[in-house]
């Protein structure tokens, strides 16, 4: 799921005002004040659905809101991170993405084509989950657990 009001399909595609009421939704959820440059940046993060760099949101972004700040979009990234309504991917490359897909997945990583895409497997997640619980790290809680499973893409 991208973001807790997202109903299935294309609803949106039909419905632009249920879009910008989900949005505001989204923003007010979280704590946040619905400003026109959280809502550009919600909808970069969005719309961008390959877990876009900081560069790829303001790219996206100056397009349409040529005004909206560079600094205001790294500032509002790091707020929506705080507050869960995205996560940090951090590539080998040491290259930090986003990711607004906040449910249970792993990622699949490409280190010659930098590509990631989500993978999600619950009998993985499981199995993980079963391991941890009988094979305590000492001094450590495991709060979550995040594969990067690292190949490569045969096609596309």
């Amino acid at each position: 799921m991208l973001f807790n009001c997202e109903p299935p399909g294309d609803f949106f595609l039909f419905n632009p005002a249920k879009e910008e009421s989900c949005k505001k939704e989204i923003l007010a959820g979280a704590g946040l004040k619905v400003t026109p440059q959280r809502i550009a940046v919600l909808e970069a993060v969005r719309e961008l659905k390959n877990h876009p760099t900081a560069e790829n949101v303001i790219d996206f972004i100056k397009t349409n809101h040529p005004n909206i700040a560079t600094g205001t979009v790294y500032k509002t990234l790091e707020t929506f991170v705080e507050k869960g309504l995205i996560k940090k991917v951090k590539t080998d490359r040491d290259i930090m993405r986003y990711d607004a897909i906040t449910d249970t997945h792993h990622h699949l990583y490409s280190s010659a084509t930098d590509r990631i895409e989500d993978f999600t497997d619950p009998e993985l997640h499981r199995m993980i989950g079963k391991y941890f619980e009988t094979h305590k790290i000492p001094n450590f809680k495991i709060e979550d657990i995040k594969l990067q499973i690292i190949g490569e893409f045969l096609t596309g």
